[in-house]
């Protein structure tokens, strides 16, 4: 194989150590505060019917028309790579039952669209997200919002802003999308390409169209809410009250409207300035989504893994620690000494101690090297006269010291050091 062929399809990326290590300690700190918020995992497949797509994000938004990795199978049914993680969990809710009207899940893999690749957007990318459902309720999206918080403060997260606005209700869009349509009448020459098209397509997407012309355009019109209902104010204020109580600071954005025409009330977005013009770091909403005569109502978020990390190479100062670390690095010296030493790291591995050995008969200077690569705090040193004696050599890489001592002193002396890095 050539190294041409060696390398991934355009738009996607292999991942291995040591950078692995951040997207484990994302996947780790992601289910820990899920399970506090009492949010189970669902994994669903990353290929579904073309339909549970189109139908619940709609045929007009540029998802469906033009991002997404479409085929036939040998049936000649339509399928295509999952583009988010909403759609596909509805589609499974929607088999549950009643117990699927209030269920909490939360998700993490990849997902697919067929865009341009650019900085913080692949072409296969990675999410994890949360869908809690139920009716409309202000108290569930202050709370969603709050497990998002939550979430990013765990993972050491310090600039991160949440933009808050609503979507109305359903009955609120015509008058919404007349609204918009005579105020952007005027302006039509000053549109980018992407929003001219959009105005007979999609129009609520102009409001979040990045190019600058189309951003000094917007900036002239009325918030969206000034064409919805009280009702739909009123519920915006709800949550940002209840939001309040929780201390979570947010700022109202009326031209945020998200995307994927399944949303309905709160809509927000958070944002951290490390990432560019492209500055959205996660997004959810309230959504009311049809699934064939069947509606699912709940509320959510998803945030994009790739963005994050590079949020978090922003805001640690200390950088991201992507590098594995063994507690104990066994050192031999000698035929009969590897084999002893691999029965050791057995032992030690099976007690739960991080453990690491080299088995290529590598010279003892060369194994002191690897141990300090792996940042072991311990080398254990163990030739075939240390074997003779019944004894060991315990060598704190930290400190530079070293004793000797017998095996089961050592087994009992890196087992309780090992439960203390754990805890």
């Amino acid at each position: 194989m050539t190294a041409k062929n060696a390398q991934p399809v355009q738009g996607m990326s292999d991942l291995g150590p040591p950078g692995i290590a951040i997207w484990q300690e994302i996947e780790e700190v992601t289910r820990r505060v899920m399970a506090l918020y009492d949010f189970s995992e669902v994994r669903t497949p990353i290929i579904e019917y073309t339909k549970v797509f189109s139908r619940s994000l709609g045929d007009t938004t540029d998802v469906v028309q033009k991002e997404m990795y479409t085929f036939e199978d040998r049936g000649g049914r339509s399928l295509s790579l999952r583009p988010e993680g909403t759609a596909s969990v509805m589609r499974y809710v929607s088999g549950l039952g009643p117990e699927g009207q209030t269920a909490r899940l939360y998700y993490i893999g990849p997902m697919f669209r067929c865009e341009r690749p650019q900085a913080g957007r692949k072409r296969q990318f990675h999410q994890f997200g949360m869908e809690a459902l139920g009716g409309p309720n202000p108290l569930a999206d202050a709370e969603a919002i709050a497990l998002q918080q939550h979430l990013f403060s765990a993972l050491g997260l310090r600039e991160t802003t949440v933009e808050i606005n609503t979507r109305g209700l359903p009955e609120d869009r015509e008058a919404v999308k007349k609204g918009i349509a005579n105020a952007l009448k005027p302006h039509m020459d000053e549109l980018c390409e992407d929003c001219r098209r959009r105005y007979e397509s999609n129009i609520l997407r102009v409001l979040d169209c990045k190019q600058e012309g189309c951003i000094r355009v917007v900036e002239s019109f009325p918030p969206v809410t000034d064409f919805m209902k009280a009702e739909s104010r009123e519920y915006l204020q709800e949550v940002l009250r209840i939001l309040e109580l929780l201390e979570i600071p947010v700022d109202v954005n009326p031209r945020l409207v998200r995307g994927l025409d399944y949303y309905v009330h709160t809509v927000w977005e958070n944002k951290h300035p490390a990432l560019g013009a492209q500055d959205a770091l996660s997004g959810g909403g309230r959504y009311a989504i049809d699934l064939g005569g069947k509606t699912i109502e709940g509320v959510g978020f998803a945030a994009g893994i790739e963005r994050l990390i590079t949020a978090l190479e922003h805001d640690r100062p200390e950088g991201v620690d992507t590098a594995p670390r063994a507690v104990v690095w066994i050192v031999s010296h000698g035929d009969k000494a590897m084999e002893e030493n691999l029965v050791l790291a057995q032992t030690l591995r099976m007690r739960g101690v991080h453990c690491g050995l080299d088995l290529g008969g590598r010279s003892m200077k060369a194994q002191m090297r690897e141990a300090n690569r792996a940042r072991a705090e311990f080398a254990v040193i163990r030739g075939d006269e240390e074997i003779e004696k019944g004894l060991v050599i315990l060598k704190n890489m930290n400190e530079g010291t070293q004793e000797e001592m017998e095996l089961p002193v050592l087994l009992e002396r890196l087992v309780t050091v090992s439960r203390a890095e754990v805890l």
